[in-house]
Parts: structure tokens; C-alpha cells; sequence
């Protein structure tokens, strides 16, 4: 029987831990599936939970909103306006004004192209509109003296293939993935080549839409460009040039780390107020000296604006707000990046937090899930004190996944084991049971052998002045397993324990008188534990007990001195305190499975008995009697039996209990034997009477 329980449990222990490995691979592909999904919105949470504080020290946008247009008439205004724009913004003497847009044609209202719409213009007149200045002339004369920073865009279609001019020169090796188009989409050129530098405004977003990052290099046209936001802030910054190193991008003592497609992620925030003006109130001379050292970007917020974009912290925002943080993230050092190391540490946590639940489906201790659980809490707030103070894209996503998917497993396993071992427990007690009409004729001699093992009420009464004892054992008809005990193991303390073998007739009868010689040897051993002792108890009878035999118990030890008991449960109803109010309850047990069944590591559990309280211990015959009409005499009916006893001897409790029992069953015919041990403690100042 030892044997064939070690090997169902060593068979379980390995579905287990099969079932956590599967559940592993099964969480690992599935974050290999959806890794961006997951890590962005973890990265994203964090983002909403810790904007980054942004000031209005590096950057300003001048917006061309709707007071705008309402001061100088729809967009696209004629380009004088514009220049006269970069003109005013200029004397503050800004580090760089960026134009967050393209002028890719010529001035609609430029007086060459006026003059061609009236033909009938005599000659001199058309003339003389063309000796006027023409309107992009003005731009770019306002460009040429300015320190401007126009913006470009690659594209399939629709640009230029022809080599434009370029700076800075970008150096070093790129990133392979870096984006590449095949033409360029730039202002004209009597603009573009005098504007102080040129950056690519364009950066697709995330394939959810929404923009995480800049671009920090794009090859258009065959010709490696610096993004709208780093060539502004390499101007900010003094710097000459731009060189990729290593996967970064050295601006100047800045290591701006790159993705694979030589992108940066950035913390977002809330441009301050004093960080945004109106070209209204720029035009009105409403503010003066506030773009001095700064970088200052143009862009258009008016209604019908098609440059909106989604952000991890707004759904709707424009633009131009998207390259000035990207600016000013830039000045800061306030980038995001996610180390080399990453993905190993997230994969080594994976590791760690399943091998813990494979240990704890090894040896069946559910304490082991502890550890992993208060690692799997640490994850997330690791990965965000690491977003938050050190600008660190940690993922704690996937480990919980992979570990979440092999606990998952873990428990589906168990439960399925633990269905099919009570389906066998169940078949085994009804074979026992369909058994025992055979054996009729040995219980008589079952029931003298029963009977002749339990100490009879003299004995009981003789044991120790401190407790008071009663006990009832009543046989069944058909069958001969129920006992119960009671010894001193030393002046102090009394042993006490009630069983119920689950076999049938003289063999029953027979390992219960077995159990009951190896019980009171073993269990007299006072240098042990107790739940050591009951575990060396269960091996000894694992040797001895025929499979069909099956054995209850619940042990205990009380300290008559103090009234504090121990016991052990072995697969046995829960004992019945009554205190000496009268008040009944039961007392909770973990316990542990019947004998004989499986190697169990049984623990002892504290009790502590009052003077005057009396400790019952029963078997099912108890809880399990039938009425004629089929009901159960449960435990309810035994508390209610209990209830308004206080006081009595231990004798009179045991024998009112049974009579209830009896009389509850009527004429029906008992189908289990009824042992009931009562232990009244009385003190420890009876000692002395």
C-alpha cells in the first residue's frame, strides 16, 4: 500500500509540474504574440500616473489658432504674413525658430502668378505687378536672416528624388531598421536652401495610432535626415553634428538611445501655459522678450487642422505640442529607454516565479505560492519606481503572464487529481461497504474483540483527578471498527485518541487491535512531536494494513496542568467543545487524510481547555445516524443534543449524547458504530483533593 501511494503520488507531482511547464509555454507565446499590446500599455499607465513636469526654460510654441486666422484671414496665409511672423519672433533672438510645416508651393497671391490671372492687363501694367516683391521673396529673405529651422518629410510619391541640401551631416552607422523613402517633400527652393537647418517632421505612429515616439533619423531620398525635434535641439544646444554610435545618437555629450528603427520614446506632460502663445498676440505685440534662449516652434491649431495625434496621455492633441516636448525631453535628458539587459531580467523573473510554483507542486506546500506572490505585487511597482526616477522601460507584464498561466495550470491539475482521488476514495468506502454484507457472520466475534480493547468507565475514572472521562462505544451489526483510548504518558499528562477502522468482521476487528498496540507504543514515546509521531504512526500501519482496511483517527494529548491540549486529525470528525456556559462549537481542524492512504506530514494543533469545559470526541456512527424517513442526525443534531449541559460529569454528557443519537434513529436499525469520548477538564486544583 506504501508503494502504490508513492507512486500515484509521485505520478501527480509529475502531471503537475508538466501542466506548469505547459502553462508557461503557453503564456510565453502568448506574450510573444501580443508583446507591444501589453508593454505599451503598461509603459502608457505609468506615463498617465507620472507626467513629467515640463517648464517653459527651453521651449515655446507660437500657435496660428483661430483668434489667429480672425486677425489675418484663412489658411494659408500669403507669405509676408509669415515672414513678417519669423520677423517678430527673431528679435527676441531665440536659439532656433522651427516652421512645423511645409511650403511646398509656390505663394498663390505671389504678383507674377496674379498678373497671369487677368490677360487682359495692358502690358504695362502686368509690368509693373511684376517688378513687385514677391511674396515668397519676402519669406525668405525673413528665413535667410533668422535662425530657422524648416521642416521636410519623407514620401513615397509626390517629391523630389534630386539630392537637397543637407544639415548637418549625419555620421556613423545607422540603426538597420531605420526608415527609409524614397523621395523628399520640402518647401521650394527659394526657401529651403536659405533656412538655417531642415528636420523631417514626419514620425508614424504605433500601429494603435498613437505616437510614443520622434523619429531621430529617417533616409529620405537616399539621404540620411535628422528629425524636426533633434536637429532643433541640437541648435539649442551648440552642437555641429550628429553621430550614431552603438544604437545611439550622440548629441554632443547626450547619448540619445534609439530603438530599432531610430526612434526615441519620451515622457510626455502639460506644456506650462507661459510655454504658449497665440501668433494673434505675437502680431498685436502682446508679448515681447519671452522668446529669448529659447526654441521656438511654429505650428497650426486652427479648427479643421489635420495635425492632431493621440498621445499616452491625450487622446487629442496637436502636433506641434509633440515636437516641443520632444524638444525639450531632448534638453533634459527626460527620454525613455529600455536597456539591453531588460528582456533577460524580465525573462529571469519569469524563471524565478515559476519555478516557485513548480516547487510547491513538487511538495504539495501551498506556502510556496507566498514568495511568488509578493514578487509578482513587486513587479509592477519595481518597473514603476524605474519609469519614474530613472526613465527605465522595465516590462512586468510578461513575467506575471508566463507565471499567472503556469499557476493557472498548476490548480486545473490539481483540481482534476483531486476530483479523480475522491471518485476512488468513494468507490473504495462503497466496496467496503457492499463488502461488509458478507461478513455478517464474523461480527459477533468482531464485537468481543471490540470490545475487550477500550478501557471500561472504572479505568477511565482512575486515570487522573484533573479531567473527568465518559465514553459509549455501541457496535453496529455490521460492523467491528470503532475504539477509543485513554493513558497517562506521565504524572501530567493524558493521552487520548478515538478511532473507526473503515473494514469489516474479525479482520476490522483485528487491525483495530493492531492499531491499537502500535498507537499506544508509539504514541507513549514523550520525546517526539506529536504530528511526527502520528506521521511514524500512519508508515508503521501503511506496512501492516490490508487494502481493503482504512483507518480514522484523532489524537491528542492534554496537559492537565494547564488544560492545553494538542491533537492531530487524520481524516476524523472535527471534536465539539462545550464550555461551561453551555455554549457548543466545533472545533476547526486542517487535519490531514485518513491512515494508511498516503505519507502525510501531520501537524499538530493548540487547543485550550477552561475548567469546567469538556472536550467530545466522536466518531461518524454520530453525525452519520438515520432516521426512518432517511435524514441525518448531522452535526447540527449533535450540537443541539450538547446544548444546555453545562456542568455535567463527562459520563452523564457521553451517555445523554448517545441516548439522543438512539433516539433519534428510532426503530431504525443503527448502520455504523457510535463511540463518543467525553474529557470534562476539572482543574488543576483538583489535583490535590
Amino acid at each position: 500500500m506504501t508503494a502504490s501511494a508513492s507512486s500515484s503520488d509521485t505520478r501527480s507531482r509529475r502531471i503537475a509540474g508538466s501542466a506548469a511547464l505547459l502553462g508557461a509555454l503557453a503564456g510565453l507565446l502568448l506574450t510573444a504574440i501580443f508583446a507591444n499590446y501589453e508593454r505599451n500599455s503598461v509603459f502608457d499607465l505609468w506615463q498617465r500616473l507620472a507626467p513629467r513636469e515640463i517648464t517653459a526654460d527651453n521651449v515655446a510654441i507660437v500657435i496660428i489658432d483661430d483668434p489667429s486666422l480672425d486677425a489675418r484671414g484663412t489658411w494659408p496665409w500669403p507669405r509676408n504674413y509669415v515672414a513678417e511672423l519669423i520677423e517678430i519672433i527673431a528679435r527676441d533672438r531665440p536659439r532656433a525658430i522651427g516652421m512645423d510645416m511645409i511650403f511646398a508651393e509656390r505663394d498663390a497671391r505671389d504678383p507674377e502668378l496674379f498678373a497671369s490671372l487677368y490677360p487682359d492687363l495692358d502690358e504695362a501694367m502686368a509690368a509693373r505687378l511684376r517688378q513687385l516683391p514677391g511674396m515668397d521673396e519676402k519669406l525668405s529673405e525673413a528665413i535667410a536672416v533668422a535662425p530657422v529651422v524648416l521642416g521636410r518629410a519623407g514620401v513615397d510619391e509626390d517629391g523630389t528624388e534630386h539630392q537637397l541640401m543637407t544639415e548637418p551631416v549625419i555620421a556613423g552607422d545607422l540603426p538597420a531598421g531605420v526608415p527609409r523613402m524614397p523621395q523628399i517633400l520640402s518647401s521650394i527652393a527659394e526657401l529651403d536652401d536659405v533656412a538655417l537647418s531642415r528636420g523631417l517632421i514626419n514620425g508614424p505612429p504605433d500601429p494603435d495610432g498613437i505616437i510614443r515616439r520622434v523619429p531621430l533619423t529617417i533616409v529620405a531620398g537616399g539621404q540620411a535626415m535628422p528629425g524636426f525635434a533633434v536637429d532643433l535641439a541640437r541648435i539649442s544646444a551648440g552642437e555641429s553634428e550628429l553621430v550614431w554610435t552603438d544604437g545611439m545618437l550622440m548629441l554632443g555629450d547626450r547619448a540619445l538611445p534609439a530603438d530599432e528603427t531610430a526612434n526615441l520614446a519620451f515622457r510626455f506632460g502639460n506644456l506650462p501655459p507661459q510655454a504658449v502663445y497665440s501668433a494673434a498676440e505675437v502680431f498685436a505685440g502682446e508679448v515681447s522678450g519671452v522668446f529669448a534662449d529659447r526654441v521656438v516652434i511654429v505650428g497650426l491649431t486652427a479648427t479643421g487642422s489635420s495635425d492632431v495625434v493621440s498621445t499616452p496621455l491625450h487622446t487629442e492633441i496637436f502636433g506641434v505640442h509633440v515636437q516641443a516636448q520632444a524638444v525639450d525631453a531632448m534638453l533634459e535628458g527626460a527620454w525613455l529607454s529600455r536597456p539591453a539587459w531588460a528582456p533577460w531580467a524580465e525573462l529571469a523573473a519569469s524563471l524565478v516565479l515559476v519555478f516557485v510554483i513548480l516547487l510547491a507542486a513538487a511538495t504539495k506546500r501551498t506556502w510556496f505560492f507566498y514568495p511568488a506572490l509578493v514578487l509578482a505585487l513587486a513587479m509592477p511597482l519595481l518597473s514603476f519606481v524605474a519609469f519614474d526616477r530613472a526613465n527605465l522601460l522595465l516590462d512586468p507584464v510578461r513575467p506575471l503572464i508566463i507565471a499567472g498561466f503556469a499557476g493557472i495550470a498548476v490548480w486545473i491539475a490539481f483540481f482534476v487529481l483531486g476530483r479523480a482521488e475522491k471518485l476512488r476514495l468513494a468507490r473504495q468506502l462503497v466496496d467496503q461497504r457492499v463488502a461488509a454484507a458478507e461478513q455478517e457472520g464474523e461480527m459477533k466475534a468482531a464485537r468481543r474483540i471490540q470490545l475487550s480493547m477500550v478501557p471500561d468507565k472504572d479505568k477511565l475514572a482512575a486515570l487522573d483527578p484533573r479531567v473527568e472521562l465518559g465514553a459509549v462505544l455501541e457496535p453496529a451489526r455490521t460492523v467491528g471498527g470503532d475504539y477509543y483510548d485513554a493513558l497517562m504518558l506521565d504524572d501530567d499528562r493524558l493521552l487520548f485518541l478515538v478511532g473507526d477502522v473503515t473494514g469489516k468482521g474479525v479482520a476490522a476487528a483485528l487491525f483495530m487491535a493492531l492499531t491499537k498496540a502500535l498507537s499506544k507504543i508509539s504514541l507513549s514515546r514523550t520525546d517526539r512531536d506529536l504530528g511526527e509521531t502520528v506521521a511514524a504512526l500512519n508508515r508503521e500501519l501503511m506496512e501492516e494494513a490490508d487494502e481493503a482496511l482504512g483507518l480514522t483517527m484523532l489524537v491528542g494529548v492534554l496537559d492537565c496542568t494547564t488544560g492545553e491540549v494538542s491533537m492531530v486529525n487524520a481524516g476524523h470528525e472535527n471534536p465539539i467543545l462545550l464550555d461551561a456556559a453551555g455554549t457548543v462549537r466545533i472545533v476547526p481542524m486542517k487535519g490531514g487524510p485518513p491512515f494508511c492512504v498516503i505519507d502525510f506530514p501531520y501537524q499538530s494543533e493548540p487547543l485550550a481547555l477552561e475548567p469546567g469545559e469538556t472536550l467530545l470526541l466522536l466518531s461518524d456512527g454520530a453525525t452519520e445516524a438515520q432516521n426512518e424517513a432517511q435524514e441525518l442526525f448531522e452535526t447540527s443534531g449533535v450540537i443541539d443534543a450538547l446544548k444546555g449541559s453545562p456542568g455535567r460529569p463527562a459520563t452523564d454528557v457521553a451517555t445523554g449524547l448517545a441516548r439522543s443519537v438512539r433516539d433519534f434513529e428510532g426503530d431504525t436499525e443503527p448502520s455504523d458504530d457510535l463511540t463518543i469520548l467525553a474529557i470534562r477538564y476539572v482543574g488543576a486544583s483538583a489535583g490535590g483533593a
